[in-house]
């Protein structure tokens, strides 16, 4: 009876310990992130307004992977997969550029937007996949850079 006790009380004590361990979903997260790491990309939680038409709301924050653009490069623009494959701007209107087309369809669907400006750009990306993913993020980052 005293050993059971024992064990019981030991268990009591240790459970919380439990809490402290990742996720499966967490540790997946942890590990794209380091082999972004790895691949040159640079990745924080940033916060979005994401427009209403979009027909899956994404996170906010949502993880956004970026990096630095060449110099020289002063185009800004948005794009959003409204749906897969199809990429909007901001007023809805298609995107029509044959060069970020391209680039755009080697993207996976849990891609939610691409943004550029004259210094850096940006995937704002749900996580889903595995390291062949973030090589293919990095591939279209370098491709737009």
């Amino acid at each position: 009876m005293t050993v059971w006790l024992v064990v019981s009380i030991l268990a009591l004590i240790l459970s919380p310990l439990a809490w402290l361990r990742p996720s499966r979903k967490q540790s997946r997260q942890m590990d794209l992130r380091l082999e972004a790491r790895r691949a040159g990309l640079g990745m924080q939680l940033a916060p979005q307004q994401w427009p209403h038409w979009l027909e899956k709301q994404p996170p906010s924050p949502c993880p956004q992977y970026h990096c630095a653009r060449r110099a020289g490069r002063t185009d800004t623009w948005s794009y959003w997969q409204a749906s897969p494959g199809v990429w909007s701007n901001q007023w809805r209107e298609a995107c029509a550029e044959p060069r970020l087309l391209a680039v755009f369809s080697g993207l996976p669907e849990s891609v939610y937007k691409v943004e550029a400006d004259p210094r850096m750009l940006a995937i704002y990306w749900g996580e889903r996949g595995d390291e062949q993913v973030v090589q293919t993020i990095k591939d279209a980052l370098t491709a737009l850079a």
